[in-house]
């Protein structure tokens, strides 16, 4: 009730602003400085004495504090707070104006001189302020903060009002991005881009998304992995390329799973594989380092990852053997390998698994890689479990294929012999096929034009993939890939809930 009477309150100031011929919301503002850029400026301003200049700032008002013929209000903008100072004797009847229609959480505009306080704060001695944008809800800091995680991610911009710490986690995830990106480009890779419409989902073992064009009327899906088409181009002749852009999986949601997320994918041609591992630790070292430049919390919310030291490697079946004693060499189908999970009295679940790469995986995930702290690399994955890569050059039934697994997730995917046999593919889409038809969710759709341009031929590659998100939360210490999504995906709430206010 509270909430709806300061609402009511708001808009009424709102009427007066309009009635008093002041644009609540103008189109422009004639801010000369940023908060930072003032108080930079602030010391040399302030010592020309009279012929001092005047500084236009422009931001969201926090607080607000009368006393008596004074007022200290705080502007805030992207770049930091400062202290605005209103005298009532300088101000007139814009003093007495700007009480009766000003509430904190507005946008101002002031103009004035350098002033510092009598407690020696750097401050702007307002000579004039208007409202630029009127905020006709309470901001939840009048609340102590918005404190309900769901609602802080439903209303992420009342969010990162908030938490500074939030908006810190951000510009340290954009940073991270922002260096890969500039790593590889000084290393002669090209960005490209590829659909995220497409008529058969691949690149991934996932379960897509559809939807449906009313033009072509056909059914499209959204991709699941940008791999099949990047590989396409290394057909055509690029040889070093990467993409940064939003997957989508149709599967569940948890601290490690977001329907929609990012990644980074890379290919390079004729690379060898310790180069390309290499080249690997150094991207993710080099981003790593760049993003925590901008990540400094008041408290770390999370353990630190030892990026710097050597990253031990392991192989697929050792992290099993090791966590629960069952060796996956000795078990070739599904049948054997479920018994002898139940004879070692291993709580795993196999319902809904097809074949025998799901079941491995089943049995990785709950056992070997929970327990995984890292970095660390795992290499040698089944065959079975990995479609789209070429087998390891001394075990057909193994895949050159290596992840790194920090804290039980897996956060890069490499491939650093990619599969350039257009027959052993076929082969390998077939055995899909047949599992999908077997009832799997997640087997790979059989992709007649991604053959073809194998066909034409494809140099020897290393590729690879990074959960950004995942890499984004490991470097702020987020519980969740939802602390690092600024809108994470949410059961949508029930229409009368939408109207309430926070």
């Amino acid at each position: 009730m509270a909430e709806i009477e300061e609402e009511e309150v708001r808009r009424s100031r709102l009427e007066a602003l309009v009635a008093a011929g002041s644009d609540p919301y103008p189109a422009v503002t004639a801010r000369s400085h940023t908060v930072a850029a003032f108080l930079d400026a602030y010391e040399t301003a302030e010592a020309q004495g009279e012929g001092t200049p005047a500084f236009t700032l422009a931001g969201r008002v926090r607080t607000i504090r009368r006393h008596g013929g004074l007022t200290f209000l705080h502007l805030e903008d992207e770049t930091g707070r400062v202290q605005g100072v209103l005298k009532r004797d300088q101000l007139g009847d814009t003093y007495a104006f700007f009480h009766a229609v000003a509430d904190m959480g507005d946008f101002l505009e002031m103009c004035g001189t350098p002033f510092t306080t009598q407690k020696g704060e750097h401050s702007l001695l307002v000579a004039s302020v208007r409202i630029i944008g009127k905020s006709l809800r309470p901001l939840p800091e009048k609340w102590h903060g918005l404190q309900d995680v769901e609602t802080r991610y439903r209303q992420r911009e009342l969010d990162l009002l908030s938490h500074p710490d939030v908006r810190q986690r951000f510009v340290a995830r954009s940073r991270l991005v922002s260096a890969m990106r500039c790593f590889l480009d000084e290393r002669g890779f090209l960005e490209v881009e590829t659909p995220m419409l497409q008529a058969i989902p691949g690149g991934a073992s996932a379960r897509p998304f559809v939807t449906h064009h009313n033009a072509l009327d056909v059914d499209l899906y959204l991709r699941i992995a940008p791999e099949l088409y990047l590989k396409r181009l290394l057909v055509g002749g690029f040889e070093k390329i990467y993409e940064i852009g939003r997957c989508f999986r149709n599967e569940g949601i948890d601290y490690a799973h977001n329907p929609e997320f990012t990644m980074i994918e890379l290919y390079w041609a004729y690379a060898g594989k310790e180069v390309f591992l290499t080249l690997l630790e150094d991207l993710v070292r080099y981003a790593v380092s760049e993003a925590k430049k901008g990540w400094h919390p008041e408290e770390e919310a999370g353990p630190t990852v030892d990026f710097a030291s050597a990253w031990p490697r392991k192989t697929f079946r050792e992290t099993i053997l090791e966590a629960c004693g069952i060796d996956i060499d000795a078990y070739r189908d599904s049948v054997s390998l479920v018994a002898a999970v139940r004879e070692h009295g291993l709580d795993v679940d196999f319902s809904g698994c097809v074949g025998l790469g799901e079941h491995y995986d089943q049995l990785y995930k709950k056992t070997a890689r929970a327990a995984l702290e890292g970095p660390v690399w795992v290499f040698d994955y089944p065959v079975v479990l990995k479609p789209l890569t070429r087998r390891h050059p001394d075990d057909s039934t193994k895949s050159a294929c290596a992840q790194l697994i920090i804290g039980g997730a897996e956060i890069i995917n490499a491939y650093y012999h990619e599969l350039n046999d257009p027959i052993d593919q076929r082969a390998r889409f077939l055995d899909q096929q047949t599992l999908r038809e077997q009832g799997s969710e997640e087997a790979q759709h059989f992709d007649e034009a991604f053959l073809t341009a194998l066909e034409h031929g494809m140099p020897p590659a290393a590729g690879m993939g990074i959960g950004i998100d995942r890499l984004a939360a490991l470097v702020t210490g987020a519980a969740s890939l939802k602390e690092v999504i600024l809108f994470p995906t949410l059961r949508p709430r029930p229409i009368e809930e939408t109207s309430e206010t926070v």
